[in-house]
């Protein structure tokens, strides 16, 4: 990552092909490799074992509540942010006369959970003008009745990068008692996070962060904890789990805690305890540096060809994510599998993610094929 050396020492399989896919699956470097045989030879312990078990889970807990600016009392993990969200639901509790807030350029894990209720709130959808979310048609959605506004940081489906603090003045303003909650998968580890004031952080761990499936980060900050309290059964949550009076009574913990219902994952704690160490210390800002101008060089490219990104600010507001529309975009992705570069292809819609183990090169390669492969 970052020089030509690093790269390939810690990303050999990138030798084999040119990868924008990461925003779908990351390449996770070899520490984290290392790390799931660590792992490995751990539960081979037996119930020795959950001792580095557990302090894995303390490690981790730390690095990303510095991930995510918060304490690490306030950060929790559970197994994929559709669980994160679910569990959210019951927090929340909410009712037919209550309110929540989506956009169309979420993903469907933190969108659905309001609508799958069995006393469904009333949703609202956000939507976007141009590829992009305007606080002015966010607005005229809110009131006191608002009891949620989910949003990305970052849309998986084009890139588009939120305006935080407009958005929030205007969460906080118009929608008094409204969370906010906020899906980071597609900004952390890529992009900085100004986004920490939320009441609500929720990240899964396969993406930019280079780790593994099974893992899923929730930041709660103490302030929003006492309404951020899961109403969900298990046992690793609750604090009188194997009390005397643990069938007559469930006690369980505030906030982000709340949401570690069972055991960890720990194959997937070790995983991301690693990454995200990996991410620090090469630094979040150093990987903006290095990955910026090539998403410039693919917007301009992709413009050049006549295909327009689907989220106009890019240039001025990088993301690593550009999209873009075309009447044959299963040829297109024909054309750059046949040259071993790999993309998101879905629903008429081509997705390219550039990280931090991207090259020049890679660009250079990818908008050769697409020049072909358009004409």
């Amino acid at each position: 990552m970052l020089t030509p050396d690093t790269r390939r020492r810690d990303f050999p399989a990138l030798d084999l092909m040119t990868y924008f896919n990461t925003a779908a699956e990351s390449i996770p470097p070899l520490c984290v490799g290392e790390a799931l045989q660590t792992y490995w030879h751990d539960k081979l312990r037996g119930m020795k074992g959950r001792d580095f078990h557990f302090k894995q889970v303390e490690d981790c807990r730390e690095v990303a509540a510095r991930m995510i600016s918060l304490k690490p009392a306030e950060v929790s993990f559970c197994s994929c942010s559709s669980e994160a969200y679910n569990l959210l639901a019951t927090a929340l509790n909410l009712q037919p006369a209550d309110e929540v807030v989506v956009t169309d350029l979420d993903f469907p894990a933190g969108a659905t959970p309001w609508i799958t209720s069995v006393t469904r709130p009333q949703t609202r959808v956000w939507k976007a003008a141009n590829g992009e979310l305007r606080v002015d048609d966010l607005v005229p959605l809110l009131n006191e009745r608002t009891q949620l506004v989910q949003v990305s940081l970052v849309s998986f489906y084009n890139g588009h990068r939120l305006a935080w603090a407009p958005f929030r003045d205007a969460v906080r303003r118009v929608a008094p008692n409204a969370l906010i909650s906020v899906d980071v998968t597609q900004a952390l580890g890529r992009v900085g996070l100004d986004c920490t004031d939320a009441d609500c952080v929720i990240s899964s761990t396969h993406k930019w962060t280079l780790a593994v499936h099974g893992g899923c980060i929730v930041g709660i900050p103490e302030r929003a904890a006492a309404r951020l309290t899961t109403h969900a059964g298990g046992w690793f949550h609750l604090r009188n789990a194997f009390e005397a009076d643990r069938f007559q009574r469930a006690e369980t913990k505030a906030g982000a805690a709340s949401f570690s219902v069972g055991m960890p994952n720990f194959a997937a704690i070790y995983a991301l305890n690693a990454a995200l160490r990996y991410v620090e210390g090469v630094g979040v800002g150093a990987i903006a540096r290095h990955a910026d101008p090539l998403v410039a060089q693919v917007h301009a490219g992709l413009q050049a060809l006549g295909l327009k990104p689907m989220a106009p600010a890019q240039p001025t507001n990088p993301t690593g994510i550009l999209a873009f529309q075309h009447p044959n975009t299963a040829g297109i992705n024909t054309a750059l599998e046949r040259e071993n570069i790999h993309v998101m292809h879905h629903a008429g819609r081509i997705r390219v993610a550039v990280a931090g183990y991207n090259t020049a090169e890679d660009v250079g390669r990818l908008l050769a094929v697409l020049a072909t492969a358009v004409k």
